[in-house]
């Protein structure tokens, strides 16, 4: 059967040639652990292979339906609920003696169950076209060996089971938009003119992707209040910096908007949650495809920008 394989190795080594992997096709799989280790494995000449036969829970989402009875037959769907993944990972382990085969088949159980006690690790799928989705794993079971005669001794195999809160798959590269005001005119000079204090306006967000996505927020100063829209919903938020202990953004001052989990910070890392305009505040989500959206920063003069940045989301790797 086709075998992938994992070798331990620095964050700069290249990435391993794509192999075929069961349910997502040509794939170069790269494992990350908590400490940032990456260990490849599509690398045929190392000592740690994923078994091709076997791994499954690469594809779509799972989801629990909650319907409820119709009077005149069947069902109506009231209710869709994404569920956790579970990943099955077949690993054969080797070495070319005992004492080899030991400190490999220790390593590579300690990359995934550290996971437990310092966060999860981090499956990447790469492909040939060079775009990468990644998602967060927890080891869950099966770091066992396979109890049979011959094994254990400089080869043994482990099925693991990965669990992932999140399941759907997350581009490995970032989408932004940005929008910045202009400079603001003399009124006087060089005829009377009016610049509104008010600015940015409205604008179109495009989301890649299968799902909606969780954005953040960074606004740069100056500004007073910060308002974000969801034209298409009337979904908004108002960030007043006058009613936080920061007081109004200053020119250059940042504070950054997170949806999920609601947080505000500022550049400096005061917790400004509070200036948000509870219970009214939506902060709301972006579906895929296009979405108006207005941006409007009171008190803004030149240098006063918005950065949305959000990673598409995805249903399968």
């Amino acid at each position: 059967m086709p075998l992938f394989t994992a070798p331990v190795t620095t964050p700069e080594a290249p990435a391993p040639p794509p192999v075929e992997v069961p349910e997502i096709g040509y794939a170069a799989i790269t494992y990350v652990d908590p400490t940032g280790t990456r260990w490849p494995m599509t690398d045929l000449t190392a000592d740690w292979y994923t078994l091709a036969e076997g791994v499954s829970g690469l594809g779509a989402a799972p989801y629990t339906l909650t319907s409820d009875p119709h009077p005149r037959g069947g069902a109506r769907l009231r209710h869709v609920q994404a569920q956790p993944r579970t990943i099955v990972w077949p690993v054969l382990v080797k070495g070319a003696d005992h004492t080899e085969f030991t400190a490999n088949w220790r390593a590579l159980a300690r990359a995934f169950t550290r996971t437990l006690r310092e966060g999860p690790g981090t499956l990447e799928v790469a492909r040939p076209d060079g775009t990468v989705r990644t998602i967060a794993v927890y080891y869950q079971q099966g770091w066992d060996g396979r109890g049979q005669t011959a094994t254990g001794i400089t080869w043994d195999s482990a099925v693991l089971t990965l669990w992932c809160e999140d399941p759907y798959w997350v581009d490995a590269q970032a989408v932004t938009v940005h929008r910045e005001a202009g400079t603001q005119v003399d009124y006087l000079v060089p005829y009377p003119s009016v610049s509104s204090s008010q600015v940015l306006g409205a604008t179109t967000v495009t989301v890649p992707g299968d799902v909606d996505v969780w954005p953040e927020w960074q606004i740069t100063g100056p500004a007073s209040a910060i308002t974000f829209t969801r034209e298409d919903t009337g979904d908004a938020f108002t960030l007043d910096m006058t009613a936080t202990p920061h007081g109004a953004l200053l020119a250059g001052e940042t504070v950054t908007i997170s949806t999920d989990p609601p947080r505000v910070r500022s550049g400096t890392g005061e917790n400004l949650i509070g200036g948000l305009n509870w219970p009214a505040a939506a902060l709301w989500s972006l579906p895929p495809g296009t979405t108006p959206v207005t941006f409007q920063l009171d008190g803004a003069a030149g240098g006063s920008a918005v950065d949305l940045t959000f990673y598409p989301r995805y249903e399968t790797a």
